[in-house]
């Protein structure tokens, strides 16, 4: 019964995006909406994909970059409304779904195979 209820919400509410497909490994640039006071503008986060989690409403994304040789991760939810626009620079070749080392990579190391 509570499942019924909650996959109805989901199907009424649930913002569906049409982003192309890619997996762990893949470098994206993903284009999200910031709202400053009134003003609207669009900004980027380019990056490797982590990891992808989750189903539903809750599907979550993590990507990781490096600026200023400080790494940053974002997790980004697929159903957000302010999610413009993804997308794929390049694929990667990875043998894991969820690749946490990367996180320790540095240098030439830290370059993924196309």
């Amino acid at each position: 019964m509570l499942q019924n209820i909650v996959k109805y919400i989901e199907d009424k509410y649930h913002h569906k995006n049409d982003f192309p497909l890619f997996n762990s490994g893949d470098t994206i640039t993903v284009f999200f909406e910031i709202k400053e006071g009134e003003k609207k503008r669009i900004q980027s986060f380019k990056g490797v994909v982590i990891k992808k989690q989750g189903i539903g409403a809750t599907k979550t994304f993590t990507i990781r970059k490096t600026s200023g040789g400080i790494g940053v991760e974002r997790v980004f939810i697929f159903s957000q409304p302010n999610l413009k626009k993804i997308d794929i620079n390049k694929k990667g070749k990875v043998r894991r779904s969820k690749i946490y080392y990367f996180r320790k990579l540095k240098g030439k190391k830290a370059k993924i195979k196309s």
